[in-house]
């Protein structure tokens, strides 16, 4: 089921009706991310207000999900003695089936497969599992318009979307939609529940000969591969699993968004089996003699069998779209506060964070990689149309929760502030608000100084070649023009003299489009102070002040590297040692490593409310991004990155940073920045980037010595920017295709029927492929529309290892993230070579 987003605080609601002291605890799964952390830290504050007992759970991967599933969700159904409750699954699990993943399956047996638990399902990835959108539901729910006595019961869910009737407590998966759900996803809704209708009734062999040989030929044309996580010792259970075949039946695996029927991807029993899929398209008089009833099933069975592929290939098109991101689920936890009018502060900046967090880690519309487009300002980078309209909703909700004190606009015009000045402190001792602020695009610039700061920066590192000793001249030449000395600009921005300071933005407005910077710092502010593009600062009193970037990029190296500051100056002589003890450190499995990440969750949880833990974590983070400017300069000046047929590809295996990208977001910073300076150079050679304004895809991999693995990310060809207002002209145009093909349609059922008063079934069929056809190729371009250059690099990794013998864990929610034995690597890449990495 899903959750419409105009009743985003119904569950909620719900939840405080019926709650009382001997509720069980709400269990919270949350990813080990910082969107994912921001809005863990918003829900909790609500259920710490409410009173509500609950308890918090990091998951690093699908093994964590699993396990999780089976120590604790699965204790909690009533049918094993427990008393149900509420799971929250925050930026988990939305693109698997979770009653798989969880134990919530039924058995033939129970008539509440559930177990009266109730999952919410809040995640920015897609696609969907639509097992979880449509379905996720007990079976009498699910099943409404099948069964009549369900019909009778569950009037509050139609076609998977929950209505303002519908009473929570029942168990079942329910997805919280952002909106795409209901403005974007109607074809693969209709879809789905005409395939839940049809039920899984037997109409004859020759209906199961097509049906065996067209699920055939989607196992082996690799479309929609499964999304199911592997293990090392995947392969020897497959290699069990065959050899059982020939003694008996072989264990069937589960496919999450697997090329077969849906009945089968769902595995919902049927309660009520009175029905046929004969009696759907039954005709309405009976047949007059034994030949025409024959041939009246035969042709029933064709029509069925047209109708089912036609749905099917529906479901299948959407998989096969390719991974992307949707609304950060930070916004989405904060506008359940609104909902219910607790919005403060606290969770506004929480939310702030969670939604600028999403650029640092390339996460797009078009799934993870850089955006080729133009950005007009610092914090314009996530989602084009739809994240800015995003960040301007969060700027309307910081002028009303800050407003500014008419006593106080003086002194804030003679400190600058209201003419772009980016403050670095507060205004007071007792300041804790949150204020706009023109960001320019440079990395800690309060805590660095302005040339460290500019240097480590992703987008300008990249347009000035800083790699390379023509890019730093080119740097000290822009600084010059600005009339920044380099003593000047080498010591702390925060001790650099005043009038600098006050004219820093102006001079980067004037001399940086000379470079191609031009969306380095917001335009000025326009007509009614909207401030597109500006970013976000709050300050704690004269303790610290903080950007949002800056607390993202924090928190993020907390996960990825750990809070203690020994670990960056200790770090050169951990790597000696592991080479060292290699042997002793070996962790195949990848246990010691999550439960080590799971430490680090708790460090990044406890440093997004205290300002000394973040304070304290600062160098770790500089160190972090030296070691990303030191690693890609060295690929890039080494000449380390191949170009193979379909991407470009380098290997991180040697230097004194390889342990630091053994964490794949790391690594992923890491590709996002060499992906930028290759899309840079490519423009500088071709006058363009890549095919269709997409760069060349990039895969990256990093050693990881102790455990003998690499980890491999792979980066789409950019985008990230969607327009949405071409986006509304195509829905437009197919509200426009839709009238007409009701046109259409009458005047061909006008056909039919002469074709039926004379018996001719051979034209009647030729009629209803003549219409299939037609419909598929309007499918395809609507498709080819939505699916345009999105990262297809999960897809590509599964087909690869179902069809070579690589070892290859794919564990991550990342589904570009995988990890690959050493010895299989160069295997594995030349397979992948060979595949269609972007849409």
């Amino acid at each position: 089921m899903y959750l419409p987003r105009s009743l985003i605080s119904h569950l909620y609601q719900h939840l405080l009706r019926t709650h009382h002291s001997l509720s069980p605890p709400v269990l919270i799964l949350v990813a080990l991310e910082p969107d994912a952390l921001c809005a863990c830290r918003i829900l909790t504050a609500l259920l710490k207000r409410d009173f509500i007992a609950h308890k918090i759970q990091p998951i690093a991967g699908y093994d964590d999900l699993q396990n999780a599933g089976k120590e604790m969700v699965q204790p909690m159904r009533v049918q094993l003695g427990g008393n149900g409750g509420i799971v929250v699954c925050l930026g988990v699990g939305g693109m698997i089936d979770m009653s798989e993943t969880l134990g919530l399956e039924s058995d033939e047996q129970e008539e509440d497969p559930s177990g009266d638990v109730e999952v919410w399902l809040i995640d920015a990835r897609r696609p969907w599992n639509l097992g979880n959108v449509f379905g996720g539901n007990p079976v009498a729910i699910t099943l409404g318009e099948v069964s009549g006595n369900a019909r009778s019961r569950a009037p509050d869910v139609l076609n998977g979307e929950i209505k303002p009737t519908y009473q929570p407590g029942r168990g079942g998966i329910i997805v919280y939609d952002d909106g795409d759900i209901e403005h974007e996803m109607q074809s693969e809704r209709e879809s789905y529940c005409e395939l839940l209708k049809m039920g899984e009734a037997d109409i004859g062999d020759e209906y199961n000969d097509s049906e065996e040989k067209s699920d055939d030929s989607d196992s082996t044309n690799g479309m929609g591969k499964s999304r199911k996580r592997k293990t090392w010792s995947d392969r020897n259970e497959e290699a069990d699993d065959e050899s059982q075949g020939e003694n008996g039946q072989p264990r069937q695996r589960r496919r999450s968004n697997s090329s077969t029927s849906v009945p089968m991807s769902l595995s919902r029993p049927v309660p009520d089996h009175s029905r046929t899929r004969e009696d759907f398209l039954a005709p309405s008089s009976p047949p007059e003699s034994p030949q025409a009833d024959q041939a009246d099933m035969r042709h029933l069975r064709r029509t069925l069998h047209r109708i089912q592929r036609k749905h099917n290939a529906v479901l299948q098109k959407y998989y096969e779209l390719g991974d992307s991101y949707s609304e950060p689920i930070s916004s989405i936890l904060y506008s359940l506060a609104e909902d219910l009018g607790r919005e403060d502060n606290n969770l506004l900046w929480h939310a702030i964070v969670g939604v600028s967090s999403l650029e640092l880690y390339g996460r797009s519309m078009t799934g993870v990689g850089i955006s080729s487009a133009l950005d007009v300002g610092g914090s314009a980078g996530w989602g084009g149309t739809r994240g800015e309209q995003i960040r301007q909703v969060l700027r309307d909700e910081v002028k009303r929760l800050n407003p500014n004190d008419p006593n106080d606009y003086s002194r804030e015009n003679a400190r600058g502030e209201a003419s772009g000045i980016i403050p670095t402190t507060a205004r007071s001792p007792t300041d804790n608000s949150i204020r706009l602020s023109p960001e320019p695009r440079f990395l800690l610039i309060r805590h660095w100084s302005l040339y460290d700061s500019m240097l480590h920066s992703p987008y300008l590192s990249s347009r000035l070649h800083v790699w390379s000793d023509v890019g730093r001249k080119r740097l000290h030449k822009l600084l010059a023009k600005m009339g920044v000395s380099l003593s000047q600009c080498k010591q702390s921005y925060t001790h650099m003299d005043m009038d600098l300071k006050h004219g820093l933005r102006q001079r980067l407005l004037t001399y940086a489009p000379l470079y191609g910077l031009d969306g380095l710092v917001p335009p000025p502010a326009g007509a009614g102070l909207r401030r597109e593009g500006w970013g976000f600062v709050r300050s704690w009193g004269w303790k610290a002040c903080l950007s949002a970037v800056d607390v993202g990029v924090i928190v993020g190296a907390i996960l990825e590297v750990g809070k203690s500051g020994a670990f960056a100056a200790e770090s050169n002589k951990i790597w000696d040692h592991g080479r060292i003890e290699a042997k002793e450190l070996v962790d195949e499995s990848g246990r010691a490593e999550g439960e080590q990440w799971v430490r680090r969750f708790w460090e990044a949880y406890d440093a997004l409310e205290n300002i000394e833990a973040l304070k304290h974590a600062l160098p770790t983070a500089q160190h972090l991004h030296r070691a990303i400017l030191r690693t890609g300069t060295s690929l890039i000046e080494k000449r380390q990155i191949r170009h193979l047929r379909a991407f470009r590809m380098a290997v991180v295996k040697e230097g004194p940073d390889v342990s630091l990208f053994t964490h794949p977001a790391a690594l992923t910073k890491l590709a996002l920045w060499v992906g930028e300076a290759i899309a840079e150079q490519e423009r500088e050679q071709r006058g363009k980037i890549g095919k269709a304004g997409r760069t060349t895809p990039l895969v990256l991999a990093g050693l990881n010595e102790p455990r003998g693995v690499y980890v491999v990310v792979g980066t789409g060809g950019g985008g990230g920017v969607i327009d949405f207002a071409a986006r509304a002209k195509r829905k437009l145009k197919l509200e426009e295709k839709a009238k007409a093909r009701t046109a259409k349609q009458a005047e061909k059922e006008r056909k039919r029927q002469e074709r039926s008063e004379r018996g001719g079934e051979d034209g009647d069929n030729e009629e209803s492929e003549e219409e299939e056809e037609e419909n598929e190729t309007d499918d395809d371009n609507d498709d080819e529309a939505r699916g345009k250059g999105r990262n297809l690099f999960g897809m590509a990794f599964q087909e690869v290892v179902d069809e070579t013998n690589a070892r290859v864990r794919i564990d991550s929610f990342e589904h570009c993230v995988v990890e690959v034995k050493k010895d299989d690597l160069s295997g594995f890449l030349e397979s992948l070579s060979m595949k269609t990495v972007v849409g």
